[in-house]
């Protein structure tokens, strides 16, 4: 048996070819577990053979947006594929913004649910099963199934707040995913001896050069992860596989991707790095 990581968005808010909003699949046997769940979360779910109604649980990493606007899809096609047996999924977040979206998501949609469920008998709405927990300052077991679990740590992502990062152990071993924060310690304390660790990355010497004519710039990158930092965090944690994902920039091509490679090797990271695109897997 292996456990298989597999990136279902790399994307960030700005709309980019070929790049889904962010989100992250960790399988092992029959447990499926979602991470966020951005833009086409369902469609990239598809492509990999992967059914909304075979996931186990979804993780909310934060109530960002781009992390969250696929999920009303999700739950939808979870509940219109499967009128028969049925079972609302459990989507697991941090006490705060997130839980409070979870409890309204659903209200615009009130009218069409009626009709649905007037129209073909229905008796349960595609409402998500809320796990709610609160967000813990150290590494926390959060959930656990069979012989898996999850364990939660607050990272820096501030204003945004609470901002999570997940760690999941499987009898293979453990990846981690950072969720969007800056490098720090709670990252690191999370990571330590895990195999694959999952990290939003942001490329500052990009960036600086526009922050001239896009000021907002200077905001977005205060409460990110630079991709120096980055790479000399993960050559102290000596982790095996480092995945980058939630781009900024997104890269245009391969020179692109050999860059920001270049970035973790000039940092000391000696490990396998994978410059994520859109459905980029490892196994473990």
């Amino acid at each position: 048996m292996t456990t298989e990581v597999i990136i279902t968005g790399t994307g960030n808010p700005r709309v980019a070819s070929g790049r889904a909003g962010a989100g992250l699949l960790v399988r092992h046997h029959d447990t499926i577990l979602q991470f966020d769940a951005g833009r086409a979360t369902t469609l990239r779910l598809a492509e990999i053979g992967v059914t909304t109604g075979s996931l186990s649980a979804l993780f909310i990493t934060h109530h960002h947006s781009d992390h969250l606007v696929g999920l009303h899809d999700v739950l939808f096609t979870r509940w219109l594929e499967n009128h028969q047996g049925f079972e609302p999924l459990p989507v697991v977040a941090p006490n705060g913004p997130s839980v409070t979206f979870l409890e309204k998501m659903m209200d615009p949609w009130v009218d069409d649910i009626e009709v649905r469920m007037r129209h073909v008998d229905r008796l349960v709405r595609p409402d998500p099963e809320i796990v709610a927990f609160d967000a813990p300052t150290e590494p926390t077991v959060i959930w656990e199934h069979d012989e898996i679990r999850v364990l939660a740590v607050s990272v820096h992502h501030e204003p945004v707040m609470p901002a999570i990062a997940y760690r999941v152990e499987t009898p293979d071993g453990a990846v981690v995913i950072s969720g969007d924060t800056r490098v720090c310690d709670e990252v690191a304390t999370i990571s330590r001896g895990a195999d694959v660790l999952v990290h939003e990355v942001f490329r500052n010497d990009i960036i600086q050069g526009l922050i001239a004519e896009r000021p907002h710039m200077a905001d977005i990158a205060d409460y990110h992860a630079d991709g120096h930092d980055l790479g000399v965090m993960a050559a102290e944690l000596a982790v095996p596989t480092l995945m980058l994902t939630h781009l900024i920039p997104p890269p245009r091509n391969e020179a692109d991707e050999a860059a920001m490679m270049q970035i973790m090797r000039d940092a000391g990271f000696e490990g396998e790095v994978i410059v994520g695109r859109d459905l980029s897997s490892v196994s473990f």
